[in-house]
Order: C-alpha cells, then structure tokens, then sequence
C-alpha cells in the first residue's frame, strides 16, 4: 500500500527495504516513508479479543 493510502486493517506495517515497523489504525492513513517509491504491507494484523 502506498504511503498515504487508508489502512484496510489494524497492525503493524513494515516498509519495503525498512527494519521498522509502524502501527496502522484501520481507517487512518499510513504516514510517509522514510525514501520514496517505497510501500507498506501488513506483517502482523492486531488481534481482538472478544
């Protein structure tokens, strides 16, 4: 996903090329990268308990 772009779910998020990861609510916009052209994918969803 491109920075900018809303999260389709919470977690965490990890750049392509980055160690970092970043916390991506569902529905907020994921914040820039660090160097351009690079995207986001979702590597740990949040769990909720229920």
């Amino acid at each position: 996903m491109k920075p900018g772009t809303k999260a389709p779910e919470s977690g965490q998020y990890k750049a392509t090329g980055s160690k970092t990861e970043v916390t991506g609510v569902k529905g907020k916009k994921l914040p820039p990268t660090k160097k351009p052209g690079q995207k986001y994918k979702l590597v740990d969803r949040t769990k909720h308990k229920k």
